[in-house]
């Protein structure tokens, strides 16, 4: 018969097209040649997806920082001679303004500056708002570092500039998590903080903000007595900065909507006010500025780090020497005039009628404006990194200093431009300067043009129009190297994935038998030596131009690869011009089918790239697929209207879980039924290998054998197993419910079970429903003793759908209606994973490898988060171990989440061979697909939002390039059980119908 190959051509006397008999001119060599090109396939797919994982920390997170500016000094004499800031760590907008239950201001210091002598607004943050990125756009006017994120955000990556590093000296108080990092380096400043004890969640944290005033009011007391310590009390181009931490840590601790929270608003504010009287009657000069405001705010749960504006929005309150008093409004009506902050609000956001405050004018900035804003006001340069842009509705200066405030602040910006511009242009052998700015010195001689006519209103339009186009040209600089960097790595993923694609064409479909007999070996060794010859005289020319351009060593490793891997491409030309002819030769169906395959299997993987986003997908998904799967085998096997029944309703079963919240809730008598569950499905397995006698159908997947006997032996203790394991969740959750610590006899019986367990399925009889019962109900028994809810009837949900796999595999192969005498043969894997029996791949087994990715995928998804493992209930490990043991405890869970995947990869494996498939064949295409979804990942990795978003954008990308040693791994370890499973040599004729 016809057999078609992965193109949907080729012939075999064998039906099905075995390699084995086709590629008799190869012989053992040709095996030979298999497993040394597969060898080296997966250790290059190791190298590769190393090394090109790498590539997003020189991509997308870059430093920004760059350092050689001169700083632009103020052309005119600074309206404070010290700043005062204050930070009130993770304090909302709105519980600082709204007032309490009683009617009364939480903050009626603060309140009457802004209603008598001073500014108020909105501090908007950018994401991600954490501690450490809210204080650097503050204290240094730039956006976080993104390189940060490697490190936790706790170190300096690179070293940058500040307000402290700029001031005649700095007086810190504080959090040891904050001060540190603007302190450390700079040695013209005074610091303290309190020990990492003291933050403790378990107590009101207000009296951590205490402690930062009596350190700084202790401070002035001592001067009195020390006169060098005065002396520099009393310099100009002073800063003293309090950072208040209780509001973060009761936030995180007690809640944003607390009373202890509350109460801690009533607390900075009480020490705004005494810093402000303290430091009045100590200078008793006018000559000071405050600054009030907080680096991110707190959500409802808790939490911050995203862009809600829970998070993103903080307040700010600005009086004292230099700063405008208040500004009232005539109308509340406002106009959305197009502009957007940085957490992209609108600008003019009406201001809520609870707050009291619409009257008065409000002045919102961006948290990295604050820097420029405090540098002019006592007359320092503006952060050499700075990206803030001077927020004038703060200032109480006249038309002249204005127009001077914001143009050294325009070209400080500028400088950063110029030097970057500067250094790639040094590093450059071809060099693409940014046009915009080409002529910058004719804006900077127009401005000074324009101030010197008195023409601030002009002037200060073109400082803003180079501001902006400073900062387009910061961001082109910061990109540069992106579409360089990006081509390479695509081009090098389409290599590697052209590479596998014509493996899998000359070692499992018929075009390999094609290649050998109409390659002569010759003249294939004449094109490969000229194609290495090409291929290395183009490494070696791009490795010096990158040497000459000073590249990072990581960018010799991405171009080398990528040509290495397009050269190996372009020696397969007589395979590439077989596989040309062999689709030009066929016919306009033929094509439009293989076209439509690779379609859908394009769609199927992006409904996989949105479930990482979305888990719920999974649920329409198995909806309609129960749906399809039930019809398809209604209408092929006629009369089995169980089995179709059975498909549809396990996958309908399957789809409720990805509607469950991935934090899974403690129902522990849940785990205890699932349990029955489980032994009631072992028992219809049994069931179904009793009733099959005289069904040849069922005979397919049970092959009654004499070791029947000894697996009912076997089904009873698994089974037995199972019941105790489901006592023993229900006993230890009954202690920890009593505060009664678990007993070393019930931890070394849970351990027990689960080791005996594991080991049983070793034992079971070699046919695949018997093997695959057994692996069922050798792994449940640790599952169970490792879930505390739902995920313990999902382990029962998934292996229904998997056993549902299998009779519909078996409903393909009966469709051929090939009848032959029932014959049992043992299929040894061998290195290529085709085994002796082995046949071609088709064109319609490209089905396996998707079905797999998507029950694999299901397996994550199904019970959590895919992309932390954080997401999972530690507390799941506790009938194993209660004493704090980090790594045994993470061990445990990962083991947990591994347990569905050993499901998936032994339903797999028992699958190719019993339709003959090449199982690393199949492998193989399931890295092809990994790859083209790991290249959407690669484009979706983020370097701003939350640092949840940002961390899952990384993970995503790096959980699919892990996917070449993941998904191998698992096969290696699970070929332990399925190793020895026996298929039918011949299909079978159909039996009666149940």
């Amino acid at each position: 018969m016809a057999g078609g190959g992965i193109l949907g051509g080729g012939r075999s006397s064998w039906g099905y097209g075995h390699p084995a008999a086709a590629r008799q001119i190869g012989g053992r060599w040709w095996q030979q040649e298999v497993k040394r090109r597969e060898r080296w396939l997966v250790g290059l797919g190791i190298v590769l997806h190393a090394v090109y994982m790498l590539s997003i920390f020189d991509i997308y997170f870059k430093t920004p920082i760059v350092h050689g500016m001169d700083p632009v000094p103020q052309r005119f004499s600074p309206p404070a001679k010290r700043l005062v800031l204050l930070v009130a760590d993770g304090l909302r907008a709105d519980k600082f303004f709204e007032p309490d239950s009683d009617g009364r201001f939480r903050a009626p210091f603060l309140r009457s500056v802004i209603k008598e002598k001073g500014r108020w607004g909105i501090s908007h943050a950018r994401p991600p708002t954490e501690s450490r990125p809210g204080h650097v756009s503050i204290i240094a006017g730039f956006y976080e570092d993104p390189s940060a994120v490697t490190k936790g955000w706790k170190a300096n990556p690179v070293e940058f500039d500040s307000v402290f590093n700029r001031s005649r000296h700095t007086f810190a108080f504080g959090s040891p998590d904050i001060i540190p990092i603007f302190c450390r380096s700079v040695p013209h400043s005074t610091w303290a903080t309190y020990p990492h004890e003291y933050e403790d969640f378990a107590s009101d944290a207000s009296f951590l903000d205490q402690w930062s005033f009596d350190q700084f009011h202790s401070l002035l007391n001592r001067s009195r007595n020390d006169p060098k310590l005065r002396q520099m009390l009393l310099q100009d181009k002073l800063v003293i900065f309090l950072h208040l931490l209780g509001c973060d840590t009761n936030g995180h601790a007690h809640r944003p909507y607390s009373s202890i929270y509350l109460s801690n608003v009533k607390v900075v504010d009480k020490i705004a006010e005494d810093v402000y009287n303290l430091l009045e009657n100590y200078f008793n000069d006018n000559q000071t500025a405050y600054i009030f405001t907080a680096d991110h705010g707190m959500s409802d749960k808790g939490s911050h780090g995203d862009g809600h504006p829970s998070n993103t929005d903080t307040p700010l309150v600005a009086w004292g020497a230099g700063i405008k008093n208040p500004g009232w409004l005539i109308s509340d009506s406002l106009s959305d005039d197009g502009f957007r902050f940085v957490d992209e609000h609108k600008h003019d956001m009406p201001t809520p009628t609870e707050w009291g405050l619409r009257g008065i004018e409000r002045v919102d900035v961006n948290q990295a404006d604050l820097a420029p804003l405090m540098a002019t006001i006592v007359g320092l340069p503006c952060p050499v990194n700075s990206v803030g842009n001077l927020p004038l509705g703060y200032l109480s200066l006249n038309k002249a200093e204005e127009v001077e405030a914001v143009f050294a602040n325009t070209k400080q910006i500028l400088n950063q431009f110029l030097q970057k511009s500067r250094l790639k242009q040094l590093s450059s052998l071809y060099f693409r300067p940014y046009k915009p700015l080409a002529n910058f010195s004719s804006f900077l001689d127009q401005i000074e043009d324009l101030i010197a006519a008195r023409e601030y209103k002009a002037a200060l339009k073109t400082c803003h129009i180079l501001r902006a186009m400073s900062l387009e040209g910061l961001h082109y600089f910061q990109t540069y190297d992106w579409l360089m960097l990006m081509a390479t790595i695509i081009l090098g993923y389409i290599g590697w994935m052209m590479n596998l694609t014509l493996h899998v064409l000359q070692s499992y479909t018929f075009l390999g038998n094609i290649f050998l007999k109409k390659t002569q070996e010759s003249s294939l060794r004449i094109t490969k030596k000229n194609v290495y010859l090409g291929g290395c005289l183009l490494m070696s020319l791009l490795s010096v131009i990158l040497y000459l351009e000073n590249s990072p060593l990581l960018y010799h490793a991405y171009i080398s690869m990528t040509v290495f891997l397009w050269t190996q491409i372009l020696s397969k030309l007589q395979l590439l011009n077989a596989i040309w002819k062999e689709l030009s030769a066929r016919n306009f169906i033929s094509n439009m089918k293989l076209l439509s395959v690779l379609v859908m299997s394009f769609i199927i993987l992006e409904f996989l790239v949105a479930s990482f986003f979305n888990r719920k997908l999974y649920t329409w998904f198995f909806l309609i697929a129960g749906i399809l799967a039930a019809l398809h085998l209604f209408f092929i096997a006629s009369g089995r209207h169980i089995m179709a029944l059975y498909l549809w309703s396990s996958c309908w079963f399957l789809s409720m879980f990805t509607l469950m919240p991935a934090e899974i809730p403690d129902n522990n008598p849940l785990v205890v039924a699932s349990g029955g569950l489980i032994v009631l499905i072992g028992m219809a397995s049994r069931w179904i290998q009793s009733s099959s006698r005289g069904d040849n159908f069922k005979l397919y997947i049970v092959q009654m054998s004499e070791q029947t006997s000894q697996f009912h032996k076997l089904f009873l203790v698994q089974a037995s197993l199972v019941v105790v394991s489901s006592l023993m969740v229900w006993l230890s959750t009954s202690h920890r419910a009593l505060k009664k610590e678990l007993l070393p006899m019930h931890q070394l019986i849970n351990w027990s079970i689960a080791v005996v367990s594991m080991i049983l399925p070793l034992f079971s009889p070699p046919s695949i429903l018997s093997r695959l019962t057994s692996i069922f109900l050798g792994f449940a028994p640790p599952f169970l003793l490792l879930s505390i809810g739902y995920e313990a009837v999902f382990y029962s949900a998934l292996a229904l759908v998997l056993m549902g796999w299998i009779l519909l595999e078996c409903v393909n192969l009966y469709s051929a209606e090939c009848q032959g005498p029932l014959h049992v043969r043992n299929l040894e894997d061998n290195p290529t994973g085709g085994g002796y029996n082995a046949r071609y791949l088709q064109l319609s087994d490209i089905r396996i490898p998707l079905f797999f990715m998507v029950l694999f995928n299901i397996a994550f998804f199904g019970t959590g988060n895919f992309a932390s493992i954080a997401s999972f209930e530690i507390s799941s490990v506790y009938r194993f171990i209660t004493i704090f043991s980090p790594f045994l405890m993470a061990a445990l869970l990962i083991f947990k989440l591994f347990i569905p995947f050993l499901l998936v990869i032994c339903v797999f494996s028992a699958i190719s061979k019993l339709i003959r498939v090449p199982r690393l064949g199949c492998y193989f295409i399931v890295i092809i697909f990994s790859d083209l979804m790991t290249i959407h990942f690669f484009f979706l990795v983020r370097n701003t939002g939350s640092w949840m978003e940002i961390g899952n954008s990384i993970s995503h990308f790096g959980l699919m390039s892990a996917q070449v040693v993941f998904v191998l791994l698992l096969l290696a370890l699970t070929s332990i059980y399925t190793k020895d499973i026996e298929v039918p040599s011949q299909k079978l004729s159909w039996g009666k119908a149940t």
